[in-house]
């Protein structure tokens, strides 16, 4: 109990006087905002590693796929992967939850870095342009997309079916996918209380490449996921 109040305590402490420290960088070149949010993802695993015990293994970094456009498939546990995955991909483009932009501060920098927002909440006729929008960011830039197909953060048993969205994607972009299982919740759950002296994993998978059936490519990515998280947790 004391050990996950120290963790939430200097964990948060520390997001708070980055983000303060960063406030100039909104003015500035985006890549400024980029390097603040690389050092949230050192920092999230040094006060996982200080405060809790945790160990962290990236496991697969020789499938990371290089000197080509791609994008990132990735379950969802905990807040972990949204601040470690920027210490492993060059400055990726998350598609997130539209509420979150509204975040003083934090939603600021969202919008700052590129974020990408739907909302859920409404039907698909008002997303209208979601897709063109994610298509001139690939075009124009050699920053990885994330999406996390399950659309929210699951336990650590939740199976449930991906969201047909990722599959939407793929058959757009055409490009690489690059799917990625952590078993983040194991250690900072979705609720309730964190744990210590536990091992959070991150899988990079090989990539799957383009031209699939979109169904296909869906059934695929949510096996080899599921498949790696069942092997990890």
């Amino acid at each position: 109990m004391i050990r996950s109040f120290l963790f939430k305590i200097f964990f948060y402490l520390g997001i708070i006087i980055l983000s303060l420290v960063f406030i100039p960088s909104l003015i500035l070149p985006q890549k400024i905002v980029m390097i603040g949010g690389k050092i949230m993802g050192y920092w999230s695993k040094i006060c996982l590693e200080l405060f809790l015990s945790t160990k962290i293994i990236v496991k697969g970094k020789e499938n990371i796929i290089n000197n080509e456009k791609f994008f990132i498939a990735c379950s969802h546990q905990s807040a972990f992967e949204t601040f470690f995955l920027q210490t492993i991909f060059n400055a990726p483009i998350f598609i997130l939850k539209k509420e979150l932009l509204q975040i003083p501060i934090f939603g600021w920098y969202l919008k700052k870095i590129g974020s990408i927002s739907i909302d859920r909440n409404k039907i698909a006729k008002e997303n209208l342009g979601f897709l063109e929008k994610i298509q001139s960011v690939v075009n124009s830039s050699n920053r990885p997309i994330i999406i996390f197909p399950q659309a929210t953060r699951v336990t650590v048993e939740d199976r449930r079916l991906f969201k047909k969205g990722v599959s939407k994607i793929y058959e757009n972009l055409k490009i690489k996918c690059q799917p990625i299982a952590i078993n983040s919740g194991s250690v900072w759950p979705k609720s309730g209380r964190l744990l210590n002296s536990q091992t959070i994993t991150v899988s990079i998978l090989k990539e799957i490449n383009p031209g699939m059936d979109r169904n296909n490519f869906l059934n695929l990515l949510q096996e080899n996921i599921y498949k790696e998280l069942d092997l990890i947790s």
